[in-house]
């Protein structure tokens, strides 16, 4: 019971403003590409955050960050408040925002939830894939479509980053069910945008390792501090194997 309403709970947290209706027929599960692991790199965190503070934090808050956590990146408290914060914000304040949920509601079919921990939610190469998979559709209400998340609800908001594409797909009926099936054949680009495709990658995966590092600030310390207590409790384990032989060894 436990773990159905945990697994209920994920797929709730994790819905981007989806207002979708069902589709006519099948969509291919889109195959996740393997996020790149900038967990130890500063520069991409950094990078991450001002993206995430410029593109994402208008419409989805971040309730569990304070700003002042930043810092933790190397991102000194002068630059936090001059090139992070909003002007009605604080350093101490939690990365919440002006929207109000009924308003979301109105303009995008649900209210876009909270980002704080939606990369242990979804994970970073559905992330990744999900932010590199926008493209035009104009019978989506926002004009996009995902290649991840069919109908999604959530508007490209990379778009200027990215530029403009279009979708190709090719509609085939599955031999064993006999169901249509709608196949992926590839993007055609329609207008470029300010980054090249591998500019626009590594952006995107700078942002997804900030959401990661945002989800739980502290997973690097944990892991140091993980290898440190393996190594005590090897140590111990031995100490203590020597010290029963030694206590043993006279008795027969």
């Amino acid at each position: 019971m436990k773990k159905w309403l945990g697994s209920l709970a994920i797929i709730g947290a994790a819905m981007f403003a989806f207002g979708a209706s069902a589709p006519a027929y099948a969509q291919e599960e889109a195959v996740l590409d393997r996020a790149p692991d900038n967990a130890d790199n500063f520069a991409s965190l950094q990078h991450g955050a001002q993206i995430f503070v410029n593109y994402c934090l208008n419409c989805h808050s971040a309730n569990l960050m304070r700003y002042n956590r930043l810092t933790d990146l190397g991102i000194t408290p002068q630059d936090v408040q001059e090139n992070l914060l909003f002007s009605t914000d604080k350093i101490g304040n939690t990365m919440s925002i002006a929207m109000r949920p009924e308003d979301a509601k109105a303009w995008f079919g649900a209210s876009p939830p909270d980002l704080s921990v939606e990369a242990r939610a979804r994970g970073k190469d559905w992330l990744y894939t999900y932010l590199r998979g926008f493209y035009r559709d104009p019978a989506r209400p926002t004009g996009w479509n995902n290649r991840v998340y069919e109908n999604v609800g959530m508007p490209h908001v990379l778009w200027t980053m990215q530029g403009i594409r279009d979708a190709k797909f090719e509609t085939e009926t599955d031999e064993h069910t006999g169901e249509k099936v709608k196949r992926f054949v590839g993007y055609t680009p329609v207008s470029p945008g300010s980054m090249s495709s591998v500019d626009y990658d590594n952006a995107v995966a700078d942002l997804v390792s900030y959401l990661s590092w945002m989800s739980e600030p502290a997973q690097q310390t944990r892991k140091r501090l993980g290898v440190w207590v393996l190594l005590f409790l090897a140590l111990l384990s031995f100490l203590a194997w020597r010290l029963n032989a030694a206590y043993w060894k006279d008795i027969k």
